[in-house]
């Protein structure tokens, strides 16, 4: 009986059920810690990181905020953190998926690694010089610790009290939960829902609605073959080899074999 009653609770304390093949989210004093070890392939379409940064323009965010809006609102039916949110901090803190730690470590959201983190890790400047940031394989798996870590802390505990298409209030209440130091914080956010219609995604269904975003992406995209070149591709799609270049943030000719274009 005792036995028993030490494995209950030690299921209990990791909060997840025994023998669970999902993601283990574990608990220590101060923080709560997603384990990826072992980052599953994710189910959605991943951007293709551009091969060097360059300065990020409308149509930079514009290809990061299509390629990226099916995850927002996958999140989004799995945990109620609105989508608008999501993809908003996510061009915000990786500017666009431009920024060093994005294109060096797939953190689209400047997570550093704080007390207990078991994943990879990558050093980076910011506040300190020589920070431990979170290292992710997939671009999905730093959108779900993302959202795990909203969920996790309790001083994010009343934003998911508001409705998930109050994006307003999601973004004041970051600001004052503590989770940026920048006074404008908010009005940044908001900014960039409005420039970019992102409270659009907030009222997708969890239904065929998302399927058909995913199917449209993917109709829109081409990935990259053997022999293929900007050329070739743009003869294809009828769409000028600047203009294809545009759309997918390249500042040259390169192309790699399984890259995902936007030709739409």
């Amino acid at each position: 009986m005792k036995i028993k009653v030490v494995l209950l609770a030690a299921c209990a304390v990791i909060l997840a059920s025994c023998g669970s093949g999902k993601n283990v989210v574990r608990s220590t004093p101060n923080e709560v810690v997603l384990d990826t070890k072992e980052e599953k392939a994710p189910e959605l379409p991943q951007l293709e990181q551009v091969k060097r940064p360059a300065t990020t323009t409308v149509n930079h965010t514009e290809t990061y905020i299509q390629k990226f809006a099916p995850i927002a609102v996958k999140k989004m039916h799995e945990h109620g953190i609105p989508a608008s949110i999501t993809l908003a901090q996510g061009v915000l803190e990786s500017g666009s998926g431009r920024s060093a730690l994005a294109l060096r470590s797939n953190n689209h959201f400047g997570i550093k690694c704080h007390r207990g983190w078991q994943g990879h890790s990558v050093t980076h400047d910011d506040d300190e010089k020589g920070e431990c940031f979170r290292k992710y394989k997939y671009p999905e798996t730093s959108y779900e610790d993302h959202s795990q870590f909203l969920l996790t802390r309790s001083r994010y505990a009343s934003l998911f009290k508001l409705r998930h298409t109050d994006y307003k209030g999601w973004a004041y209440g970051l600001k004052k939960a503590g989770y940026a130091t920048d006074k404008r914080y908010p009005q940044k956010l908001i900014s960039i829902i409005n420039k970019y219609d992102l409270s659009q995604y907030d009222r997708v269904k969890p239904d065929g609605s998302l399927a058909a975003k995913i199917q449209s992406y993917k109709e829109e995209s081409h990935k990259v073959q053997k022999g293929d070149t900007l050329y070739s591709i743009s003869r294809r799609y009828n769409i000028s080899v600047q203009r294809l270049k545009e759309v997918n943030g390249l500042t040259d000719n390169n192309i790699s074999i399984g890259q995902d274009l936007l030709v739409k």
